[in-house]
C-alpha cells in the first residue's frame, strides 16, 4: 500500500452536498489528471472535516471512484468519520473505495 508522499491527496469540504459539488467534482478530476500524467496509481481522499454528505455528494465520490478505476487509479478515504461512513454503508458503496 502506498505511503500517503506517494499519493495525491485531495481535501473534501465540510459538506460535500449539491452546494459544493461542482467545486468539488472540478478540483477531484484536476487530482486524477495530476495522478495520471506524474503516474501516482492512488487518489486520496481526505474526509476528516467532511460532516456531512447528501445524494449530490455521494454521486460525485463514486464518480470520481469509477474514473479513478478507469485509469487503472485506486480512490483511498481517509480520516473518513463515522457517520460518512456508515451513510457510504448504508448505501452498499463502502466497497467501491479503500480507507485509512
Amino acid at each position: 500500500m502506498p505511503a500517503v508522499a506517494e499519493t495525491n491527496v485531495l481535501l473534501a469540504p465540510s459538506r460535500l452536498v449539491a452546494e459544493t459539488r461542482v467545486d468539488f467534482r472540478c478540483a477531484a478530476l484536476d487530482s486524477l489528471e495530476r495522478a495520471g500524467d506524474t503516474g501516482v496509481p492512488l487518489l486520496a481522499i481526505d474526509m476528516a472535516d467532511t460532516r456531512d454528505v447528501d445524494a449530490s455528494g455521494l454521486g460525485i465520490l463514486v464518480l470520481v471512484q469509477k474514473r479513478a478505476r478507469e485509469r487503472g487509479l485506486t480512490t483511498r478515504l481517509i480520516n473518513t468519520q463515522h457517520n460518512v461512513r456508515s451513510l457510504l454503508a448504508l448505501t452498499k458503496l463502502e466497497s467501491l473505495f479503500e480507507f485509512a
